[in-house]
C-alpha cells in the first residue's frame, strides 16, 4: 500500500476515501439550532438581525447528496462552505489585546489583604 492510498488520496483524484468535514447529522443539528427561538432571539439581540440558517440546510442537502451519489458538485459545495465559515471566523477581532511576553512583575507576591492604591 502506497502512502497516497493510506491517506485516502489517489493519483486519479477518486472521491472514494473523502469524507465531509462534518457528519450530515451535525449540519442538520446546526440548522435546527439556528431555527430555534432562543437562537433567533440571541442573534437579534446581539446583532440586530435575524439569523441566516439556509446555508446549514444547503450543507445538509449537499452532504446527503454526496453520501448517496458521491457528487463532485456536492463535495465542492461543502468544501467551499467550510472555507467560507473559517474565513468568517477569522474576521472577528479579539476582545483582549494578546500579550507577547508576561508582565515584568509577574513573579512578585500578590498584595493580599492590603488595600490597593487607587
Amino acid at each position: 500500500m502506497t502512502p497516497h492510498q493510506r491517506s485516502g488520496i489517489s493519483m486519479a483524484g477518486s472521491n472514494l476515501q473523502w469524507r465531509p468535514p462534518r457528519s450530515c447529522d451535525v449540519y442538520w443539528s446546526e440548522f435546527k439550532h439556528c431555527r430555534s427561538w432562543k437562537h433567533w432571539f440571541h442573534e437579534y439581540y446581539t446583532y440586530g438581525r435575524a439569523p441566516e440558517c439556509q446555508h446549514w440546510k444547503q450543507d445538509y442537502q449537499s452532504c446527503k447528496e454526496w453520501e448517496s451519489t458521491r457528487s463532485v458538485l456536492a463535495k465542492e459545495s461543502l468544501l467551499e462552505s467550510e472555507r467560507k465559515r473559517i474565513a468568517d471566523q477569522r474576521n472577528f477581532t479579539p476582545v483582549w489585546e494578546l500579550r507577547q511576553k508576561p508582565p515584568e512583575d509577574w513573579d512578585l507576591p500578590l498584595n493580599q489583604g492590603k488595600p490597593q492604591d487607587p
